[in-house]
């Protein structure tokens, strides 16, 4: 099983150096590029590790970590030249599994993911996240976040939200999103699914995700049209 890692690091040379020494040791590097969305980057790669530079443009690596920790246990290193005993405090607080203080031998650091990826994955995978609008579904826990808040899902709302995550960006059959909830046991004709949806979007708009799920009359449901 080829492991992938998100490398959060805008020094770009120092990334595409890192990157390049993983690929030999079998291990897929993705490098970050937008640092103003890295749960974005996060839901977009779904990596079985993170590599987090502590200092980042507009917010620092311990804010990125403490938002990954709210919808996922992936393992998380940190790699810094601040590395005197507050900062590797603040990173173990914040979430992080282990501390690499720059300049580093990078092997060592390859010899420190492979050991934190074997002890994590032994007995099984990360679950996926989706991510759209900065809203995070988790599907280890069928639970959403947004703003730093978690947003309580019925049985019925998870699985209609879960499908129109999956399909990002494509418009979903109301007949589609029907079969998802019959999944559910639940017994689902237009109008209970027509319900459903507006349960759904009132709980969205109160937490601040306002148009989050787009109506196609006739046709069915979106999320991310473009």
């Amino acid at each position: 099983m080829e492991h992938r890692i998100l490398l959060v690091e805008d020094d770009r040379s120092l990334a595409d150096a890192i990157c390049a020494q993983m690929k030999l040791w079998a291990l897929d590097c993705v490098c970050a590029v937008d640092f103003r969305a890295v749960m974005a980057e996060f839901a977009r790669v779904q990596p079985h590790l993170v590599l987090m530079d502590v200092s980042l443009p507009y917010m620092s690596g311990y804010h990125w970590c403490a938002e990954i920790r709210r919808v996922s246990s992936v393992p998380v290193i940190f790699i810094s030249s601040a590395s005197d005993n507050m900062n590797i405090i603040m990173a173990m607080n914040m979430g992080g599994d282990d501390f690499v203080a720059k300049p580093f031998d990078t092997n060592v650091l390859i010899a420190k993911v492979q050991a934190l990826l074997r002890r994590t994955y032994e007995f099984g995978a990360a679950a996926p996240v989706l991510e759209h609008a900065g809203a995070i579904l988790n599907t280890g826990d069928n639970t959403l976040t947004y703003a730093g808040g978690h947003i309580a899902l019925t049985k019925n709302e998870y699985r209609i939200l879960l499908t129109l995550m999956q399909n990002k960006g494509k418009i979903v059959s109301r007949e589609k999103l029907m079969e998802a909830l019959w999944q559910t046991d639940s017994f689902v004709d237009e109008n209970t699914l027509t319900v459903n949806v507006g349960r759904l979007r009132k709980k969205l708009e109160s937490a601040g995700l306002h148009d989050f799920i787009a109506t196609k009359f006739g046709v069915g449901y979106a999320v991310g049209e473009r």
